[in-house]
């Protein structure tokens, strides 16, 4: 898979039920992606390597990683919701399952063994995760979320495609240290601190491993806060951009606007009536 046919999607909450979404082209995007299939299957190429996900599973993964939806020869229905990873980081999952969550492959579960109505709740989240009061959906996804990484604990390892584990372990303490700081002034040389490593050679290991540079994933954890602040409270752009750890208005703007395409004022109107984010 050539980097260069790689579709960058911006990240946030994000949910859909029905046919499959079609995708011309391999994508990634920050976000933890839970796939739950009614009837059909999803074939994917995950990494470019081919991952099917059957009737009645539900598929986590950390959505950085290169995937493409590939016609599966019949129609394929299901429910899909987004969440951006920082949202999943500030949960204090354990370290085993954040490792298992950032590793470059899909847990794949049998959905009647974490859910005992699984489309039912999908169907919830379609209608309450975007809703000025989200929590409680929020708190049922985490739920989720935290059995799939349970029940992938016991599943047979699959190939790592030659991840090595030190690296991957110092990875996720950096991703951790930022879940926890993000709105604080830090730099990419107190992250590298945290891990006790050298900044330079920590860049290099945490874009190798994460797939981005350690200050990009410092803005997206800012603007994934700030999406929250800007669809859930009525707090002003200033407020919010002081909350999500901006340094300044501009570089709120500058950064949100990037990442969203749209500004926040217009990222809130366009929530609040119901277009995509």
């Amino acid at each position: 898979m050539e980097n260069s046919a790689v579709e960058t999607m911006q990240p946030g909450i994000w949910t859909h039920l029905g046919p499959a979404p079609v995708m011309a082209r391999p994508h990634r995007h920050d976000d933890v992606e839970l796939n739950l299939v009614v009837s059909g299957r999803l074939d994917y190429l995950f990494g470019g390597a081919p991952v099917s996900v059957s009737a009645g599973q539900i598929a986590l993964f950390w959505a950085a990683t290169p995937h493409h939806l590939t016609p599966a020869g019949t129609e394929t229905l299901g429910g899909w919701v987004h969440l951006p990873l920082g949202t999943a980081l500030g949960w204090s999952l354990p370290a085993q399952d954040l490792a298992t969550l950032l590793r470059p492959r899909p847990v794949i579960v049998d959905a009647a063994t974490v859910s005992g109505d699984a489309g039912a709740r999908f169907a919830s989240w379609h209608a309450e995760l975007l809703e000025a009061d989200a929590a409680i959906a929020l708190l049922e996804v985490q739920a989720l979320v935290r059995r799939l990484l349970r029940a992938g604990r016991a599943a047979p390892e699959a190939p790592d495609g030659g991840a090595h584990p030190g690296r991957a372990r110092a990875a996720v303490e950096m991703a951790r240290f930022i879940a926890a700081h993000f709105r604080e002034p830090i730099a990419p040389a107190d992250v590298a601190r945290a891990a006790h490593l050298n900044p330079t050679y920590a860049m290099t290991l945490f874009r190798r491993s994460v797939g981005t540079t350690i200050g990009t994933y410092l803005s997206r954890c800012r603007v994934a806060e700030a999406q929250r602040l800007l669809i859930s409270t009525t707090m002003t752009t200033a407020d919010v951009a002081h909350a999500s750890g901006f340094s300044s208005q501009s570089a709120f703007y500058e950064q949100f606007t990037r990442l969203c395409g749209r500004a926040p004022g217009g990222y809130r109107q366009a929530v609040r009536a119901g277009a995509p984010g």
